[in-house]
């Protein structure tokens, strides 16, 4: 079973070097998320600017990545696009295993761009390719299309490429959490091998983070900016519609879990509470709260140096989540 009983427990505090870019952050990325409107072109222009720029800033290196673009039809129709992120030494996205990848931006800010960086250390560490599905972003496009774009990706990885579902590990960051999970609990959809979520995004109404926020505010954004952002997707569904608010207890059983999330973030309320709701389903999942750390900390290894500790349990894990798929598929 997928699990890091024998790892070395985790710090009982953030590194110096984190608990500063902490404090830069509330400084700066927290002021600046009061001032730029996301509901206005020119706001929403420089806030994806400033994530990409942190994002390759801070990012880990792409020396040797081979990334391999895909816009493809399905026989259904059903159009896909994302890229293949192959890291430094692995052989070839033409492979029989792989992870997804879905990226986080608050539905709105971020691409397989800004996370090709992260993709290709996920790859290098694992081995395996990546394939990151590049779904299509609010305000243009609204719910349920980042939804159906992760499904269409998810289908056409299974259906047309070949590979086996239980081959496979999906990892979501953030926004991508949601909708990773959304995913899995179609009951159409076969289950991967295993699931890994940063800093997952679980209710979408931030009243989870509130709560935290008024012991510990978040760093890099307040839950009223964070909910601004989320709102130029769903701003006319109902919270309680079901591919929102992801009935986690009452639905299938997911795949053994990783979730990590930073203990400065005010996600990190909705990471303990996607673990508890995945326990009480029967699913077998590990949770981390790593101290100090920002939202999902584990994509700028070149501000904090838990990135990289953090990363190679999320490889670890991915390894045994396969090789217990294997066990159970020649059993």
């Amino acid at each position: 079973m997928p699990n890091a009983e024998h790892a070395d427990p985790l710090p009982e505090r953030g590194s110096l070097r984190s608990r500063s870019a902490a404090v830069v952050s509330s400084l700066t990325l927290r002021q600046l998320s009061t001032v730029l409107p996301p509901d206005q072109a020119w706001g929403l222009w420089a806030s994806r600017q400033i994530v990409a720029r942190i994002m390759d800033t801070f990012g880990p290196s792409l020396a040797g990545t081979r990334v391999v673009r895909v816009d493809e039809r399905t026989p259904g129709g059903r159009r896909v696009v994302g890229e293949w992120v192959c890291g430094a030494g692995v052989p070839s996205h033409d492979a029989s295993q792989a992870i997804y990848f879905v990226h986080g931006s608050g539905y709105v800010l971020c691409s397989t761009r800004t996370h090709r960086r992260l993709a290709a250390w996920l790859s290098r560490l694992t081995g395996m390719p990546v394939f990151s599905v590049d779904y299509r972003l609010a305000p243009r496009h609204r719910f349920p299309t980042a939804a159906d774009d992760v499904r269409n990706g998810w289908d056409w990885l299974v259906n047309e490429r070949g590979i086996p579902a239980e081959r496979i590990v999906i990892a979501g960051d953030s926004a991508g959490g949601h909708l990773s999970v959304d995913l899995l609990l179609q009951q159409d959809v076969r289950h991967p091998a295993a699931l890994v979520l940063l800093s997952p995004l679980v209710d979408l109404t931030f009243g989870l983070a509130r709560n935290r926020e008024q012991t510990r505010p978040d760093p890099t954004m307040r839950s009223r900016h964070a909910v601004r952002l989320v709102e130029l997707y769903c701003a006319e569904i109902e919270s309680t519609h079901s591919r929102l608010s992801l009935d986690v207890v009452g639905g299938r059983v997911l795949p053994p879990t990783l979730i990590q999330a930073g203990g400065a973030e005010m996600l990190a309320a909705d990471a303990i509470a996607l673990a508890d709701d995945l326990r009480a389903a029967g699913a077998r999942c590990e949770l981390q709260i790593w101290p100090d750390q920002v939202h999902v900390f584990q994509a700028l290894p070149r501000l904090t140096p838990e990135a990289a500790p953090a990363m190679r349990r999320i490889a670890a894990f991915i390894g045994d989540a396969l090789c217990d798929s294997n066990i159970e598929q020649v059993g």
